[in-house]
């Protein structure tokens, strides 16, 4: 019995875990969730400041995060993501310009809500990405800006609460001046994404 290609992910086109021992799929699992939480880490030390907003640092994180979990699906895609969270919890500094930790100082403790919103985000676009969302331009659209609102749906009230923000400041500050940077990602994968599965021989989304 062969897989149904909504099932199909792009690590499981590249990657490919049918036929193999389960210890070869273990092996194949750590080693994508292992380094998906990587290449989230090295994003997130990619750090800039944009013209319009010269106080916020911008990383690559996010970018990051969503094209992980669109590549691995919603289960390898979850677990990579709460690796990389535990990872910088645990004292290594694999978060935003090489923080850690998740109570070392203010601004730390900020971030935890969008912490725990890349899980879910990685959760997230895994599932929809497992469904073809990631095949075709309009799609791939719609699937980032899912994913960077699952994103802020956690990191915006937790930002407001941590500091004490009136929720359209923490709106704005927390969300919105990311916006112009949001839709470049999002212009970028929705062009990359697709090209992806054409060169791998796969057109559209799977019917």
């Amino acid at each position: 019995m062969t897989a149904s290609p909504t099932a199909l992910t792009l690590a499981d086109v590249v990657v490919p875990w049918r036929p193999a021992t389960g210890l070869m799929r273990a092996l194949r699992a750590v080693l994508l969730v292992t380094g998906g939480a990587g290449l989230t880490a090295l994003a997130a030390q990619l750090v800039w400041f944009a013209p319009w907003n010269p106080a916020v640092p911008y990383t690559f994180q996010t970018a990051a995060v969503l094209l992980v979990g669109t590549a691995l699906g919603s289960r390898l895609g979850l677990a990579s993501m709460a690796l990389y969270v535990a990872a910088g919890a645990a004292g290594l500094g694999v978060f935003a310009d090489g923080s850690s930790g998740l109570g070392a100082d203010g601004a730390l403790r900020a971030s935890i809500g969008y912490l725990g919103g890349f899980v879910l985000a990685g959760a997230l676009v895994g599932w929809l990405a497992e469904r073809g969302w990631d095949r075709s331009p309009l799609r791939t659209i719609g699937l980032m800006v899912i994913g960077n609102l699952a994103i802020y749906a956690i990191g915006v009230p937790v930002l407001a609460v941590v500091l004490s923000m009136s929720a359209g400041d923490a709106l704005w500050h927390g969300a919105l001046v990311f916006a112009p940077w949001d839709a470049i990602k999002i212009a970028v994968s929705a062009g990359l994404l697709p090209v992806a599965w054409r060169l791998l021989g796969y057109r559209g989304a799977p019917r």
